[in-house]
């Protein structure tokens, strides 16, 4: 596996989002690392040297929910840009956010996700959301919700 410098980097990360919607609700995960670290988010990472986009989607969805996912479909592009105190750029991800379906699988929290819930739309805004997903959670809420049945 490719290691990437996440911090501090030379240029931007690509990163994938894990976007499982069902019924209204959708699956956010409690980032277990930084950064966003204890913040909420769509399961997701980065894309490996070499790996295909939709594979990095399918492997990250089972890599965090333990969930067999297919059909990768995109939704939107947004950038997570974090500047330090002293003007540099401590992070700056490109996050390629794609709606599955799940195929199979029993619904858990693994890799770096500390914890995992189904959450109504409605209630999606309450949490302590990363910023980067905030914005596309409000951005694209309409969508999701008539996507739900994808």
């Amino acid at each position: 596996m490719f290691s990437t410098k996440r911090i501090y980097p030379d240029q931007p990360v690509i990163g994938i989002g894990v976007l499982i919607v069902k019924d209204g609700k959708i699956v956010l995960i409690k980032r277990g690392n930084d950064p966003g670290k204890g913040k909420w988010s769509v399961p997701g990472g980065i894309v490996d040297l070499g790996e295909n986009i939709q594979k990095a989607v399918i492997r990250e969805a089972k890599e965090e929910t333990c969930l067999e996912v297919t059909n990768p479909l995109l939704v939107d592009v947004v950038e997570n840009v974090e500047i330090d105190s002293e003007g540099k750029v401590k992070y700056h991800y490109v996050i390629i956010d794609y709606l599955v379906q799940v195929v199979s699988g029993e619904i858990a929290a693994a890799s770096d996700a500390e914890e995992l819930h189904w959450v109504k739309f409605n209630d999606v805004e309450d949490y302590n959301l990363t910023s980067s997903f905030r914005y596309f959670f409000t951005t694209n809420r309409s969508r999701l919700e008539k996507l739900s049945s994808y």
